[in-house]
């Protein structure tokens, strides 16, 4: 692969709005009706403001907490993780980390970046929530890469991104690629559609090899969602090849919480591969019919020994 060209630094305070423009008056009309349904919808506007980089409108606004909620796309709560904040902002006695938030045509509002903050707020009996409310309803599919609440996991931003992926396939009929900033990487929607049919999946052993092999299509989203589909269920045959290799291990003496990733480098046809991308079907095929000739009993213990990667998930 190519070496990824690092990203020129800019030059200091070369950039965006002064504080004064940030501050500048004579909002927009799509702003102005912002402000207006916002106090229609029992909220207060605050201030409005122009973001210091992109010099782009949004309202700081007190919202009423059961107007707000999740989008429906995003990773689903962590209950640990939301007690956590509650405790910390009951203590400090303070919300000093306002979420994000866009309207919809219904008059509630997504946030993208605030569903724990939101979560234990409501636990706190509060009635009302500060937000940054954007005027563009598109950047709730953006703003999720922003994400410094809880730090994902693998699984966690692989469902997020297949959810995403299908409820934009909903509602527009652009292909796959046009939203590769949105999903970030195309083996997140092929794991998203694994983990979807199996929670325990272990995605972590194959995400190295996807990220060499797969793809954005050029295909229309809903289209391309039933290619993944297809993509997953090949994934997932590849798995149980896996997994029956690495009982033949057990079997043998074997225990370790790296014998997936053993097996699945083992198996691996990458490992020399030079020159074009390889293909997701040619690689898939080659792993699932190396994975079914595997023999356990050549394999010796000074080999498992020096092996290493990410512990098996499911262990």
């Amino acid at each position: 692969m190519p070496p990824k060209k690092r990203r020129k630094t800019a030059e200091p305070v070369s950039r965006g709005l002064t504080a004064a423009e940030v501050a500048s008056s004579d909002p927009p009309e799509n702003v102005v009706a912002l402000r207006r349904a916002v106090e229609a919808d029992g909220g207060s506007a605050l201030a409005v403001y122009r973001d210091p980089l992109g010099g782009n409108w949004q309202v700081v606004a007190a919202l009423p907490i059961d107007r707000v909620e999740p989008t429906p796309f995003q990773r689903d709560l962590s209950e640990t993780h939301a007690e956590r904040l509650a405790r910390v902002m009951d203590g400090v006695g303070r919300f000093l980390d306002p979420i994000i938030a866009v309207r919809t045509a219904a008059g509630t509002y997504w946030t993208p970046n605030g569903n724990h903050r939101l979560a234990a707020m409501r636990r706190l009996g509060a009635r009302s929530i500060v937000a940054l409310v954007l005027p563009e309803t598109e950047v709730a599919y953006k703003i999720l890469a922003l994400n410094t609440e809880k730090a994902h996991n693998l699984r966690e931003k692989a469902l997020e991104v297949i959810r995403m992926a299908r409820d934009l396939a909903s509602r527009d009929s652009g292909p796959e690629s046009q939203y590769a900033l949105e999903f970030e990487d195309a083996s997140l929607l092929t794991l998203g559609a694994c983990y979807e049919q199996n929670g325990r999946f272990a995605g972590g052993a194959y995400h190295p090899i996807l990220k060499r092999v797969d793809s954005f299509s050029a295909e229309p989203l809903a289209k391309a969602l039933a290619a993944r589909e297809g993509q997953a269920a090949r994934l997932m045959e590849l798995d149980t090849a896996v997994s029956a290799a690495i009982e033949g291990l057990r079997q043998r003496g074997f225990e370790s919480p790296y014998l997936r990733a053993f097996v699945v480098a083992r198996i691996n046809p990458l490992r020399f591969h030079k020159g074009d991308r390889p293909s997701f079907d040619a690689t898939l095929e080659k792993m699932i019919a190396a994975a079914k000739k595997f023999k356990p009993e050549s394999v010796k213990a000074e080999q498992l020994a020096r092996s290493g990667g990410a512990p098996d998930e499911t262990a």
